[in-house]
């Protein structure tokens, strides 16, 4: 007859045992690129109040925590939560309120689509963008004749795809208060045989959008959730916003305080007066999802729209130099009074010119200060001489897809000498010791793993061209997935806190449906997001649609 094991020592054993440690989520059997120093592989961790707790190999973690849910990935990749360096989040949902005129591939098709809006909307103010004249078979500037003929009372504005050229008809124009006489510096003002053509190049936009009907806060709203949940889809985390309002601004931190909005938000402060005159003197504003600290300054125009400033004409347009939005002597006021403040300039620069003039007015507002991480928004085409001015202090901030979308022509506006310190990224690594990586958002489309393609392809999503667009300057995947993860996040003074999965970050992950590090090279841009988790919570996830 077999002994009984003593009741006593049966409670014995039980009371002695370790209690377990409560964790809110367990993600296991995965392949997880903690993109810390070393650049580790790990298969599980352990998430509790939003932030990772403890990473390993270690089958006893489930005997050591007791956890309220697993996920498992099922040998699926997972990367930090991607971070987008430079986008427009906000200008995203307004575009999704307005004519989407992406993709056209003749100014017929882009009136055509405005038609069928309108009879749908029925809008006092038909607004879009998304037209790129490099893409039609007449790859010249459209008038305004035939908005003018089928909409002569109601005002129309449609802007280029890069936001930096606009055609509008003759009620828009009269609205904002635009003839002949009109000059404005920093842009153009379109004028054939004494008669306004409709196109207007940077500044002059403003008097149009000025113009704008002005949009309610449940509108606004609406606008920002509908973005988020295609960057959601996208597998993104953290979106750095290139240009903001102090209303925008107000609405995004009330909708993460409410819990309404799980997206993390980088907001640069657009330079406008009132911007300025509040967050300069008022100080920076930092909660778990919302960073307020820096302020986005426009220096030129766009390459596309010959807007951007170079140092030397267009080589297909001889005696044009483009133009600087805000000038060399207004750069450097601006940047000492930034300085001033403790917040970060982030500026938009693309010719050579432009380039230059950024590089110096930062070196002079910075002589003195340390740890600033001033960025240079796309740093698109920089004179060779001039790639050793940047630094972890003067950080490059730019789009790979810009180099792939451009490649078509871009030689033709620079030439061939120029273009060899175009979307140099490499080479701006290899002097910064750092780069960040975006999308510009909706000037192209969302999806960071055609950023992650381009930047190590350099190839289009047709995969041109066969050896990439000047390969020299491609990144390995190693440096792209930094770029979009730890670099970023390092850029927004933020490295302490997520860009890579460590204890003691947010628990901030992207589960992809193959190994982006290791996969055929081609293939990347198929890769589809299969989950989104903010704080350990899964806000997107494809397996439940």
């Amino acid at each position: 007859m077999k002994k009984l094991f003593p009741l006593f020592l049966l409670s014995l054993l039980i009371a002695c045992a370790p209690e377990k440690i409560p964790a809110d989520l367990l993600v296991k059997n995965a392949t997880i690129y903690t993109v810390n120093e070393n650049f580790d592989t790990e298969n599980a961790f352990v998430v509790k109040d939003g932030k990772i707790l403890e990473i390993g190999i270690k089958p006893e973690l489930e005997l050591k925590y007791n956890i309220a849910e697993t996920y498992d990935a099922k040998g699926k990749t997972i990367v930090p939560g991607l971070i987008d360096g430079h986008a427009h989040l906000y200008g995203l949902g307004l575009n999704l309120q307005d004519v989407d005129l992406t993709e056209t591939t003749s100014y017929d098709e882009v009136l055509a689509r405005v038609i069928t809006f309108q009879k749908e909307k029925n809008k006092d103010y038909i607004i879009g963008r998304g037209w790129d004249q490099n893409d039609w078979e007449e790859k010249e500037f459209p008038t305004n004749k035939e908005l003018d003929s089928l909409f002569p009372e109601t005002p129309v504005a449609l802007t280029r795809i890069d936001g930096h050229a606009m055609i509008v008809n003759s009620k828009a124009l009269e609205l904002a208060g635009i003839t002949t006489e009109t000059k404005m510096d920093g842009g153009v003002i379109g004028v054939e045989s004494g008669k306004l053509t409709g196109v207007l190049v940077d500044s002059p936009m403003s008097l149009v959008e000025e113009s704008f009907p002005k949009q309610n806060r449940s509108y606004n709203k609406q606008a920002l959730l509908d973005a988020e949940r295609i960057c959601l889809e996208m597998g993104l985390t953290t979106i750095n916003d290139a240009g903001l309002d102090k209303e925008v601004i107000e609405l995004i931190d009330s909708l993460q305080q409410r819990d309404s909005m799980a997206l993390r938000v980088y907001a640069m402060v657009s330079n406008k007066p009132k911007n300025l005159d509040y967050y300069l003197n008022n100080g920076k504003i930092k909660t778990e999802r919302l960073n307020v600290r820096s302020v986005k300054v426009y220096a030129d125009g766009a390459l596309g729209s010959r807007g951007a400033a170079m140092r030397d004409s267009y080589s297909d347009m001889p005696g044009h130099f483009g133009a600087m939005i805000t000038p060399a002597d207004s750069l450097q006021t601006l940047a000492d009074k930034i300085a001033a403040a403790d917040f970060q300039m982030n500026t938009h620069a693309i010719g050579d010119s432009a380039n230059i003039s950024v590089l110096r007015a930062y070196k002079t507002a910075l002589k003195d200060k340390n740890d600033t991480r001033w960025k240079i928004e796309h740093a698109q085409i920089v004179t060779e001489k001039d790639f050793d001015k940047f630094s972890k202090n003067i950080i490059p901030s730019v789009q790979p897809t810009h180099a792939t979308s451009d490649m078509y022509w871009a030689e033709d506006r620079v030439g061939s000498e120029r273009i060899k310190g175009a979307y140099a990224y490499k080479t701006l690594l290899e002097n910064a010791g750092i780069v960040v990586l975006g999308t510009d958002f909706p000037v192209e489309k969302v999806n960071p793993m055609y950023t992650f393609y381009a930047a190590v392809a350099r190839k289009d999503l047709e995969h041109y061209p066969e050896n990439g667009f000047q390969k020299k300057d491609a990144l390995s995947r190693e440096e792209a997935l930094k770029g979009m993860t730890i670099w970023a996040a390092y850029s927004n003074f933020e490295e302490d806190e997520k860009g890579s999965i460590e204890e003691g970050k947010f628990a901030d992950f992207t589960v992809l449906d193959r190994d982006i590090m290791k996969v055929e090279e081609d293939s990347i841009p198929n890769t589809k997001v299969i989950a989104t988790f903010i704080d350990g919570k899964k806000e997107f996830s494809l397996e439940e649609e």
